[in-house]
């Protein structure tokens, strides 16, 4: 375990970067964040550490406006569809939000709250900037309503940052652009004024942000920031002249309204603040959780495609509030999750939904694919083929055999009731597989992927163990201690594995009665107890309407 995290005890707020609502959750969408900071938020609660764990809905993006025209719907239905579908989504999956925070009184009084602030301190410039604009509707075309060339990669992108390296798209810079709703539609370029934030202003303070970053943080966020900032920072649009979203309340830009991803620090203090109230406490204030003086620990699960907002602007309006809030400790980003080694796309009908993918395969065995096959560093890609094969060879079958093996010991030792002794090398065993798992769950060494493969590797460590254990022939006082070795470890196993298998681990929590803990201390035990193993299935068994969890274990 990283010793710096080790010594951390500050309560930790983690973000899951807020979803647009234009839609329900494709598999790319949950694989990388929200899977992430599940895990990561459950290993934390494990140890024993507080963490609030909140997102919601992200409404005002102009997304919203090109998908509900896809869909023949208006904006605002779609967004309140969307924002009911994707919690949904995040319960099928397991994904266990303290708030999921809908765009309310309260969202928008926090973040007109954050931004007049930031207006009243002079933070921000008017600017006259050149901007997309539609000569047939005589509309302003901004962010998801134009799309073009990048002029840094030169990928087909859309205005504000290209989705495919990163890089801000400043403006007028966007090459050869055109209407996303209307092809055929000529666009211009058309100067008009806007307040913008000026970012540059704060680049001494970024570059010494990022140089306490580089040892903690993924590289490539790293490579990306020594990249941004080796030129000038460019003005970030404040507000834009757009009909969809909150009214810019700017004396200045009459008519505006507020660009949607200034909100997201405002929205994200106000998620947390939800999640609060739905954890039973009532902050004074919907920012106060952020507040400096409190000392929490940020983190931010998201997709690497909007890391100059995140990593850039974001972080230098949290400094231009002078020292109010406390800044991003880090920044878990990971990278695109191909379908079928092909981008996922809702408009081409290339998607698989989180929600259809859980309703035919137990969550716990999708969590473990999404796990092992994370982009923590680049693309890698989501087969159902793959899903099947790979979870049924590594996981599935494994575990149902050393079930089935440990069910035969435990009948030759005369069954569950009595303890059964521990020899005195196990403890240490289960320890270290602790310190293994704390590894790929702490953020400094934070991966998905190893800790699936820990999970994968255990299973058939014990399996092969006990498979030894049925085929030596044993007296009865030597295989009651190898019975004994067998299920603490299998505990320790299935505390390790908790933030990842949900279901399993709980229902053999329950069967066993012991707590999903991961400490090394809590398996230095002499003896222990056998308890009934609940098996895995490749297959959703038939439930009750509206329960998740009744399915995702199979007792045949």
């Amino acid at each position: 375990m990283a010793a710096s995290d080790d010594r951390d005890m500050r309560p930790v707020l983690v973000i899951g970067g807020p979803p647009t609502s234009n839609g329900d959750l494709h598999v790319g969408h949950v694989a990388g964040p929200f899977v992430g900071a599940d895990v990561h938020v459950r290993y934390l609660r494990a140890v024993g550490r507080e963490a609030v764990f909140a997102s919601g809905g992200d409404d005002s993006q102009t997304f919203v406006i090109t998908a509900a025209a896809r869909l023949g719907t208006t904006p605002a239905e779609l967004a309140a569809k969307s924002w009911g579908l994707i919690e949904g989504t995040f319960e099928a999956m397991g994904i266990a939000l303290d708030g999921f925070a809908p765009t309310d009184d309260g969202y928008r009084a926090t973040v007109y709250d954050y931004v007049n602030r930031l207006y009243a301190q002079g933070k921000f410039r008017k600017r006259a900037v050149p901007l997309p604009y539609s000569e047939q509707t005589g509309k302003f075309l901004v962010e998801g309503l134009v799309g073009g060339d990048c002029p840094t990669c030169l990928a087909d992108s859309r205005g504000g940052f290209c989705e495919a390296c990163g890089h801000p798209i400043d403006f007028g810079m966007l090459l050869e652009p055109y209407s996303i709703l209307d092809r055929t539609d000529k666009v211009s370029f058309r100067e008009t004024e806007i307040l913008v934030f000026p970012v540059e202003e704060y680049r001494d303070q970024l570059i010494a942000y990022y140089a306490g970053k580089t040892a903690t943080w993924r590289p490539h966020p790293i490579a990306f920031m020594r990249e941004l900032l080796a030129r000038p920072l460019p003005d970030y649009p404040v507000t834009y002249p757009v009909d969809w979203g909150m009214p810019a309340p700017f004396a200045e830009t009459p008519g505006q309204t507020i660009n949607a991803w200034l909100e997201g620090m405002p929205a994200s203090m106000y998620c947390t603040a939800h999640a609060q109230r739905q954890l039973g406490i009532e902050p004074p204030a919907n920012d106060d959780a952020w507040r400096a003086e409190h000392g929490a620990r940020l983190v931010v699960f998201m997709g690497f495609d909007p890391l100059y907002v995140w990593g850039v602007v974001h972080v230098a309006e949290l400094m231009a509030h002078e020292g109010r809030y406390v800044l991003q400790d880090n920044l878990l980003c990971n990278e695109f999750y191909d379908l079928e080694n092909e981008k996922f796309s809702t408009s081409k009908g290339h998607v698989v939904w989180a929600r259809d993918l859980v309703a035919e395969v137990p969550r716990d065995v999708v969590r473990f694919y999404l796990n092992l096959t994370a982009p923590e560093h680049a693309r890698t890609n989501f087969s159902r083929a793959s899903l099947d094969k790979v979870a049924a060879e590594r996981l599935v079958d494994p575990w149902n055999e050393l079930v089935t093996v440990l069910t035969k010991l435990t009948a030759e030792v005369g069954g569950e009731s009595d303890p059964l002794p521990v020899s005195p090398e196990t403890p240490a065993r289960a320890a270290a597989m602790v310190t293994r798992f704390s590894s790929c769950f702490e953020l400094t060494t934070f991966s998905l992927s190893r800790g699936a493969e820990l999970v994968a590797q255990n299973v058939e460590r014990l399996r092969a163990h006990a498979q030894r254990a049925l085929a030596e022939n044993l007296d009865p006082d030597t295989l009651r201690v190898r019975l004994g070795d067998l299920f603490l470890q299998l505990r320790a196993l299935i505390c390790c594995a908790s933030p990842i298998l949900i279901d399993l681990a709980a229902s053999a929590a329950r069967a066993g009665d012991f707590e999903l803990r991961m400490s090394a201390g809590a398996f230095d035990l002499a003896e222990t107890t056998a308890f009934p193993v609940p098996r895995l299935s490749m297959h959703m068994a038939p439930a009750s309407p509206g329960d998740l969890s009744a399915s995702v274990l199979s007792t045949v």
